[in-house]
Protein backbone atom coordinates (compact mmCIF):
# COMPACT_ATOMS: atom_id res chain seq x y z
CA UNK A 1 0.00 0.00 0.00
CA UNK A 2 1.31 3.48 -0.73
CA UNK A 3 1.59 6.52 1.60
CA UNK A 4 -0.88 8.36 -0.15
CA UNK A 5 -3.86 5.11 0.03
CA UNK A 6 -2.85 4.65 3.76
CA UNK A 7 -3.61 8.66 4.05
CA UNK A 8 -7.31 8.27 2.42
CA UNK A 9 -7.55 5.21 4.55
CA UNK A 10 -7.08 7.12 7.54
CA UNK A 11 -9.84 9.50 6.76
CA UNK A 12 -12.14 7.64 5.78
CA UNK A 13 -15.23 6.88 8.31
CA UNK A 14 -15.71 2.85 7.39
CA UNK A 15 -16.49 1.70 11.19
CA UNK A 16 -19.90 2.28 10.93
CA UNK A 17 -20.48 0.19 7.77
CA UNK A 18 -17.83 -2.29 9.80
CA UNK A 19 -20.74 -2.31 12.54
CA UNK A 20 -23.45 -2.17 10.29
CA UNK A 21 -22.13 -5.19 8.35
CA UNK A 22 -22.16 -7.17 11.53
CA UNK A 23 -25.54 -8.29 11.32
CA UNK A 24 -23.97 -11.01 8.63
CA UNK A 25 -22.42 -12.86 11.22
CA UNK A 26 -25.47 -15.17 11.42
CA UNK A 27 -25.36 -15.61 7.38
CA UNK A 28 -23.95 -18.89 7.06
CA UNK A 29 -21.27 -19.78 3.95
CA UNK A 30 -20.76 -23.54 2.39
CA UNK A 31 -17.44 -23.07 2.90
CA UNK A 32 -17.57 -22.15 6.24
CA UNK A 33 -17.71 -19.22 8.24
CA UNK A 34 -20.17 -16.52 7.26
CA UNK A 35 -21.26 -13.23 4.92
CA UNK A 36 -19.63 -10.76 7.31
CA UNK A 37 -15.90 -12.29 6.76
CA UNK A 38 -17.33 -12.30 2.88
CA UNK A 39 -17.56 -8.85 3.25
CA UNK A 40 -14.45 -8.47 4.37
CA UNK A 41 -12.96 -10.31 1.67
CA UNK A 42 -14.54 -8.85 -1.08
CA UNK A 43 -13.32 -5.29 0.72
CA UNK A 44 -9.67 -6.54 0.73
CA UNK A 45 -9.83 -7.37 -2.85
CA UNK A 46 -10.70 -3.90 -3.65
CA UNK A 47 -7.93 -2.43 -1.54
CA UNK A 48 -5.56 -5.17 -3.15
CA UNK A 49 -6.53 -3.40 -6.61
CA UNK A 50 -5.81 -0.07 -5.10
CA UNK A 51 -9.53 0.88 -5.06
CA UNK A 52 -10.29 3.94 -2.29
CA UNK A 53 -12.85 5.25 -3.56
CA UNK A 54 -14.98 5.73 0.04
CA UNK A 55 -18.32 4.63 -1.11
CA UNK A 56 -17.34 2.34 -3.15
CA UNK A 57 -15.25 0.85 0.12
CA UNK A 58 -18.12 1.29 2.25
CA UNK A 59 -20.74 -0.12 -0.04
CA UNK A 60 -18.72 -3.52 -0.26
CA UNK A 61 -18.61 -4.46 3.36
CA UNK A 62 -22.63 -4.63 3.46
CA UNK A 63 -23.06 -5.25 -0.53
CA UNK A 64 -24.69 -8.42 0.61
CA UNK A 65 -26.76 -7.24 3.34
CA UNK A 66 -29.96 -6.19 2.21
CA UNK A 67 -30.57 -9.65 0.10
CA UNK A 68 -29.27 -11.50 3.02
CA UNK A 69 -31.07 -10.07 6.24
CA UNK A 70 -34.61 -9.15 5.73
CA UNK A 71 -35.63 -5.81 7.19
CA UNK A 72 -32.43 -4.12 6.58
CA UNK A 73 -33.34 -0.56 6.75
CA UNK A 74 -32.56 1.85 3.81
CA UNK A 75 -32.71 4.65 5.59
CA UNK A 76 -30.22 3.57 8.55
CA UNK A 77 -28.12 3.11 5.95
CA UNK A 78 -28.57 6.42 4.43
CA UNK A 79 -28.17 8.15 7.55
CA UNK A 80 -24.91 6.40 8.67
CA UNK A 81 -22.58 9.41 7.24
CA UNK A 82 -22.52 11.85 4.26
CA UNK A 83 -21.64 8.66 1.72
CA UNK A 84 -24.65 6.98 2.65
CA UNK A 85 -27.21 7.53 -0.05
CA UNK A 86 -24.49 6.97 -2.47
CA UNK A 87 -23.70 3.66 -0.51
CA UNK A 88 -27.09 2.80 -0.69
CA UNK A 89 -27.63 3.18 -4.35
CA UNK A 90 -24.47 1.11 -5.05
CA UNK A 91 -25.38 -1.74 -2.70
CA UNK A 92 -28.88 -1.39 -4.67
CA UNK A 93 -27.12 -1.80 -7.82
CA UNK A 94 -25.70 -4.81 -6.80
CA UNK A 95 -28.83 -6.38 -5.01
CA UNK A 96 -30.82 -8.66 -6.71
CA UNK A 97 -34.06 -7.60 -6.66
CA UNK A 98 -36.84 -9.86 -7.08
CA UNK A 99 -38.28 -11.43 -9.11
CA UNK A 100 -35.12 -11.35 -10.99
CA UNK A 101 -33.64 -14.65 -12.23
CA UNK A 102 -29.78 -14.46 -11.55
CA UNK A 103 -29.17 -13.61 -14.98
CA UNK A 104 -31.72 -10.66 -15.09
CA UNK A 105 -29.94 -9.60 -12.34
CA UNK A 106 -25.92 -10.41 -13.89
CA UNK A 107 -27.20 -8.75 -17.17
CA UNK A 108 -28.39 -5.61 -15.83
CA UNK A 109 -25.71 -4.62 -13.76
CA UNK A 110 -23.09 -5.94 -17.28
CA UNK A 111 -25.67 -3.35 -19.22
CA UNK A 112 -26.98 -0.60 -17.12
CA UNK A 113 -24.75 -1.07 -13.98
CA UNK A 114 -22.35 2.10 -12.54
CA UNK A 115 -18.30 1.12 -13.20
CA UNK A 116 -18.43 1.19 -9.49
CA UNK A 117 -21.21 -1.41 -9.47
CA UNK A 118 -18.83 -3.67 -12.01
CA UNK A 119 -15.73 -3.54 -9.65
CA UNK A 120 -17.69 -4.19 -6.91
CA UNK A 121 -19.56 -7.08 -8.55
CA UNK A 122 -15.93 -8.49 -10.04
CA UNK A 123 -14.74 -8.09 -6.27
CA UNK A 124 -17.18 -9.66 -5.24
CA UNK A 125 -17.14 -12.63 -7.88
CA UNK A 126 -12.95 -13.02 -7.08
CA UNK A 127 -14.12 -13.47 -3.49
CA UNK A 128 -16.98 -16.32 -4.54
CA UNK A 129 -14.50 -18.34 -6.81
CA UNK A 130 -11.80 -18.50 -4.33
CA UNK A 131 -14.20 -19.99 -2.12
CA UNK A 132 -15.46 -22.54 -4.67
CA UNK A 133 -14.20 -25.80 -3.33
CA UNK A 134 -15.25 -29.35 -5.44
CA UNK A 135 -15.18 -30.85 -2.00
CA UNK A 136 -17.85 -28.26 -1.13
CA UNK A 137 -20.05 -27.29 -3.67
CA UNK A 138 -21.39 -30.05 -6.46
CA UNK A 139 -20.15 -30.14 -10.06
CA UNK A 140 -22.91 -28.52 -11.73
CA UNK A 141 -22.87 -25.36 -9.19
CA UNK A 142 -19.02 -25.42 -9.90
CA UNK A 143 -20.11 -25.37 -13.60
CA UNK A 144 -23.11 -23.00 -13.52
CA UNK A 145 -21.38 -20.82 -11.55
CA UNK A 146 -17.73 -20.74 -13.98
CA UNK A 147 -20.60 -20.48 -16.67
CA UNK A 148 -22.27 -16.82 -15.16
CA UNK A 149 -18.64 -15.66 -14.61
CA UNK A 150 -17.52 -16.39 -18.13
CA UNK A 151 -20.97 -14.98 -19.81
CA UNK A 152 -21.35 -11.88 -17.30
CA UNK A 153 -18.30 -11.05 -15.06
CA UNK A 154 -15.38 -11.00 -17.34
CA UNK A 155 -17.49 -8.66 -19.71
CA UNK A 156 -17.86 -6.66 -16.81
CA UNK A 157 -14.31 -7.46 -16.00
CA UNK A 158 -13.24 -6.13 -19.89
CA UNK A 159 -15.35 -2.61 -18.90
CA UNK A 160 -13.54 -2.03 -15.91
CA UNK A 161 -10.45 -3.54 -14.67
CA UNK A 162 -7.65 -5.50 -16.94
CA UNK A 163 -6.10 -7.03 -13.60
CA UNK A 164 -9.67 -8.46 -12.17
CA UNK A 165 -10.35 -9.48 -15.86
CA UNK A 166 -6.81 -12.01 -15.31
CA UNK A 167 -7.84 -12.72 -11.85
CA UNK A 168 -11.20 -13.85 -12.98
CA UNK A 169 -9.38 -15.61 -15.76
CA UNK A 170 -7.41 -17.50 -14.18
CA UNK A 171 -9.95 -17.96 -11.57
CA UNK A 172 -11.88 -19.93 -13.95
CA UNK A 173 -9.19 -21.95 -15.37
CA UNK A 174 -7.95 -23.15 -11.92
CA UNK A 175 -11.22 -24.01 -10.93
CA UNK A 176 -11.38 -26.04 -14.07
CA UNK A 177 -8.20 -28.01 -13.22
CA UNK A 178 -9.56 -28.67 -10.32
CA UNK A 179 -12.65 -30.45 -11.66
CA UNK A 180 -10.94 -32.67 -13.70
CA UNK A 181 -9.42 -34.28 -10.32
CA UNK A 182 -12.52 -33.56 -8.06
CA UNK A 183 -14.53 -37.00 -8.96
CA UNK A 184 -10.96 -39.64 -7.47
CA UNK A 185 -9.80 -36.84 -4.92
CA UNK A 186 -13.32 -35.35 -3.04
CA UNK A 187 -15.49 -38.00 -2.70
CA UNK A 188 -18.38 -35.95 -0.47
CA UNK A 189 -20.15 -32.98 -2.25
CA UNK A 190 -22.84 -30.79 -1.11
CA UNK A 191 -25.04 -28.48 -3.23
CA UNK A 192 -25.05 -24.99 -2.88
CA UNK A 193 -28.59 -22.83 -3.19
CA UNK A 194 -27.17 -19.39 -4.26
Amino acid sequence: MENYEKDILSGMVIAPYLQKATALRGVKRYVGGNQFRHAFATFAILIDYHYMDSVLLKASVIHDLIEDVKGTSYEEIRDIDKDGQQVLELVLEVTRQMPETKEEFLKRILLQGSDFAKVLKCADRISNLTDLHPDIFDKEYIKNMMADTMKWVIPMAEQVNQDMLFELKDLIKRRETNLKYSNSIWPMKRSHKN
